[in-house]
């Protein structure tokens, strides 16, 4: 069953009115993947009466008031990505196509999308119920943070829309209570997972400095986000707070991580792995093409790598799905009139991170003092294949299904601590799981780029090609590494692209073709060091390449082909 999009839907459903309207910026896809339609599905299994509108018309009425005005809350998102990085690349061009938008036309998701949706929704109705903000933009936008598309530190989310929450992280277990208390008349904000608004502080929480400080300040900006960044661990986390003008952000810990029981309840719920009707005239949405037929099996991510907002957002500890939750999701899709025999991904943020975790960290909390797989692998992971390679033995058996690939990529340092299973696993999916190229991310080669990324070296790079080109030898089998680098990050100048360029043609002898220049997204270190030009961890000063041409020019530098004259800088 779809969320009802429409007042048909709802009136075949039995229902007279809502008790919560979900916005989206992306156009109503219903899969698993997909934060809204995860949401929207489990409030609906708890009783709470639920429609959605999928990317409203921000010039008129006819959208939002469509469904009319819900009973509890309005809730809303940007959509599966932030609206800003959606709608423009690296070099602050206008993307022309969304994959999460149909017919694939960059035209309806609004810039700022999680504010123009609740200045829309107070324009047609006065005096609402309570609006919610969540996901992704809203999530990284909670507390003050630079914005790359005017090249200023902004204040959080909440204020700028107007909102009476913001539920951050993943939010399933926060939105669903939310919800319990608001229908009861009980006091909601004690909530973990939650940001809301106050004129005081509350007793016991950390007080951060003040937006005008931070404004003032960039050693400010740092030390706020290195607290910040401290007390995102459900098991060791403070309350925060944050005063902007004459009210504070008042930042709740969060939410604690979901049990394998409460992700399996979620990933068992029915979805229709589809476009909703009411978009499908628009044309496809690209986006179905990768996750119609993937299957998440764990969330977080102890990488920590510093561009990136995972650990952010979903959390630093892994949690991850039983086998038998995953197989029966595997046999459900094999029965799917569209499917074809080929699931495209079994994986998470990144694919070898299912089924172990630190027993420290799962009974203390995440270390304040060191990350569990930088500069090195940290020995109280132990990190272990073996489940993994029995869930992808199992889904192979499955009637229906000819072959499943992993897409997510590999983190080849942690394979290559686990001196018990992880070549065995790696020779499962050299055999079994490789589509013709396999994903990895060495994203640079020059320690000191490396250092600022939070990534491995080049010892474990070449180690890993060696055991992968080995592997595919014995198997048979022409199969290859696509490697992901990226230019322009805090800390590399065109000198450090020069040697990378050396070591790929020397060492990998291959002329990359997945090069990124480094986004600028909020809510990351990377993002830290761009604004303030500063290391975070030591406060000394770091080169930050800003000009859009040089940016291009250091990507241009690896994927040229054959000779290229540099110019000076």
């Amino acid at each position: 069953m779809f969320i009802p999009t429409t007042k048909e839907e709802i009136r075949k459903l039995g229902w007279e009115s809502l008790d919560v309207i979900l916005l989206t910026g992306d156009s109503y896809i219903d899969s698993p993947f997909v934060g809204v339609s995860v949401i929207g599905k489990l409030l609906i299994k708890e009783g709470f009466r639920t429609g959605i509108i999928g990317q409203p018309d921000i010039n008129s009425g006819t959208d939002i008031c469509r469904l009319g005005e819900p009973g509890l809350f309005w809730g809303i998102t940007g959509g599966c990505i932030d609206s800003i990085v959606a709608n423009y690349t690296a070099s602050n061009r206008r993307r022309m196509n969304d994959d999460y938008t149909a017919g694939g036309d960059n035209i309806r998701r609004p810039d700022r999308a999680v504010i123009a949706y609740s200045n829309l929704i107070r324009k047609y109705f006065k005096n609402t119920k309570p609006l919610v903000l969540g996901g992704m933009e809203a999530s990284l936008r909670r507390i003050p943070h630079y914005d790359s598309r005017t090249d200023h530190l902004r204040r959080s989310i909440l204020f700028d829309a107007k909102a009476d929450y913001i539920i951050y992280g993943m939010g399933e277990k926060t939105a669903v209570e939310l919800a319990k208390k608001m229908k009861s008349g009980k006091e909601t904000r004690d909530l973990p997972g939650i940001c809301y608004a106050g004129k005081e502080k509350p007793e016991g929480y950390i007080e951060l400095p003040s937006y005008e400080v931070l404004l003032k300040e960039k050693t400010a900006f740092i030390d706020m986000f290195n607290i910040f960044y401290r007390n995102n661990d459900p098991v060791t986390a403070k309350g925060l707070c944050l005063r902007h003008d004459n009210r504070y952000l008042i930042h709740n810990p969060p939410a604690s991580c979901l049990s394998t029981v409460e992700l399996d309840e979620i990933y068992d719920m029915d979805f229709e792995r589809d476009l909703h009707p009411f978009h499908k005239n628009e044309g496809r949405a690209r986006a179905l093409e990768t996750i119609k037929f993937s299957i998440s099996t764990h969330r977080g991510c102890y990488g920590e790598c510093n561009f990136c907002a995972i650990s952010v957002h979903e959390g630093r500890t892994v949690s991850w799905r039983s086998e038998e939750s995953i197989i029966s999701e595997a046999k459900r899709m094999a029965s799917h009139p569209d499917f074809k025999g080929y699931i495209l991904d079994v994986g998470g943020p990144t694919a070898n991170m299912y089924g172990f975790e630190c027993e420290k960290k799962l009974s203390g909390g995440s270390c304040a003092d060191r990350r569990c797989i930088h500069p090195k692998v940290c020995p109280k992971l132990k990190p272990d294949h073996g489940r993994q390679i029995s869930l992808l033995a199992n889904l192979r058996k499955i009637k229906g299904i000819k072959k499943i690939f992993i897409s997510s990529g590999i983190r080849y340092d942690l394979l290559l601590s686990d001196k018990t299973r992880g070549e065995k696993y790696l020779k499962e999916i050299v055999r079994h799981h490789v589509s013709g190229q396999l994903k990895i991310a060495p994203e640079h080669t020059e320690e000191k780029v490396l250092q600022k990324m939070g990534k491995p070296g080049t010892k474990p790079l070449l180690e890993f090609v060696d055991l992968f080109n080995r592997l595919t030898k014995e198997a048979g089998k022409e199969q290859y590494l696509t490697y992901y680098f990226m230019a322009a990050h805090p800390g590399c100048k065109e000198e450090d692209m020069k040697k990378l360029k050396s070591f790929i043609s020397r060492n990998l002898k291959i002329n990359p073709e997945q090069v990124q220049i480094f986004t600028p997204s909020p809510s990351t270190y990377s993002t830290l060091m761009y604004y303030t030009g500063m290391d975070p961890f030591t406060k000394d000063k770091i080169y930050i390449e800003k000009d859009v041409i040089k940016k291009e020019k250091q990507k241009s530098i690896i994927t040229s082909k054959g000779t290229h004259r540099y110019e000076k800088a």
